[in-house]
């Protein structure tokens, strides 16, 4: 049996460089962002008028999309039909920010902290929640997005996304 030293090895050091290439962004990674956030800066401005406000939000966007493994123009959609994107916005359902999280996601996925205004945690949540649903419903986007709205059955809430995805972020 091989003991447990404190000491990394060659090897284990030789990965290092490897690993923390791995955990940043690729050049191809940030090519792909820059342009996408180009496309998407036009459109956005309609909302955000702040060129650092859209820079970070579409940044930070794509990013929680990607590794959602989400269409990042089709969160941009839910984010347009949901608040508007107004960050402090609260729906009469009690449904909080950006993506109009329920506050209960909170005692599911996070924890008591979790700001559900601040942009970052509610993206973060709002991605993860429509990547489950969409992984429930196989791949069907008319039912995830109808799960996410809590009218599953219904489409009148997916319509509205489809269409400012088709219109608007495409």
């Amino acid at each position: 049996m091989m003991a447990l030293t404190a000491t990394p090895s060659a090897a284990e050091l030789a990965l290092r460089p490897t690993l923390e290439t791995a955990s940043q962004p690729t050049a191809y990674y940030q090519w792909q962002l820059q342009q996408w956030r180009s496309r998407m800066d036009v459109p956005l401005s309609r909302f955000i008028s702040e060129p650092e406000q859209r820079h970070a939000l579409l940044t930070r966007l794509y990013h929680e999309a990607r590794l959602a493994g989400l269409p990042p123009e089709l969160v941009l959609a839910l984010i347009q039909v949901e608040s508007a994107f107004n960050a402090d916005a609260i729906s009469s359902a009690g449904a909080v920010g950006l993506m109009q999280i329920m506050p209960f996601w909170v005692a599911e996925l996070g924890l008591p902290i979790d700001d559900l205004t601040e942009p970052n945690r509610n993206l973060r949540y709002g991605c993860t929640i429509l990547a489950h649903y969409l992984a429930v419903e196989r791949g069907d986007f008319t039912r995830a997005l109808a799960r996410y709205n809590g009218s599953l059955g219904k489409t009148w809430y997916p319509e509205r996304v489809l269409k400012a995805w088709q219109e608007h972020w495409r």
